[in-house]
């Protein structure tokens, strides 16, 4: 195995180490957060878009064998079969549309920010739509507004300082980092 690969593999179980702990971290308001999101945001960032993508899925995978690297200190697969698992799951679809942008754009920081943003819009997309399918068949329809009224719009402003944050840390640490994807 070449120094790359080694250090490839370091860095993914850094990262992913780096998620959990941002899971972990509760933000205590009316609709409790985590740092989760920024957590993603900060990896792809720094790693790239594939390196990245292969960090936050082993975050989802070693969450779905049990390990308990979610919020709460949970993990298995009845958490992402639960309501809110596809928004865990959603973070891989993030990490990919982070890394398409890379790979289309480039890696400038605007490029960066709006990738973010459209990771981010895609996660609330596949999390919300997971999230009516579950509690519909637990517990019956509900609308796509009541859903959007308790799984997104209170997460948006905390989100969108999240984004902020990672960009800025990104840039400042991804200068000293030596990932070679």
């Amino acid at each position: 195995m070449t120094r790359d690969k080694i250090r490839s593999i370091t860095y993914c179980g850094l990262f992913i180490a780096l998620i959990t702990v941002c899971s972990w971290i509760s933000i205590p308001t009316t609709v409790p957060f985590t740092l989760q999101t920024f957590g993603v945001f900060v990896v792809v960032g720094i790693l790239g878009g594939k390196l990245g993508t292969i960090a936050v899925i082993g975050y989802v995978i070693l969450g779905a064998i049990g390990i308990p690297v979610f919020s709460g200190f949970s993990g298995g697969m009845g958490v992402i079969m639960g309501a809110t698992g596809g928004y865990i799951v959603g973070f891989i679809f993030a990490a990919l549309v982070m890394w398409l942008f890379e790979r289309l754009l480039g890696s400038r920081l605007w490029v960066l920010i709006v990738s973010m943003i459209a990771g981010l819009v895609v996660c609330y997309a596949f999390g919300t739509a997971w999230y009516m399918i579950v509690y519909t068949s637990n517990t019956g329809a509900v609308g796509l507004g009541t859903v959007l009224s308790w799984c997104v719009i209170p997460f948006i402003v905390p989100d969108v300082v999240k984004i902020a944050c990672a960009a800025i840390i990104t840039e400042r640490v991804k200068k000293y980092s030596r990932v070679k994807a």
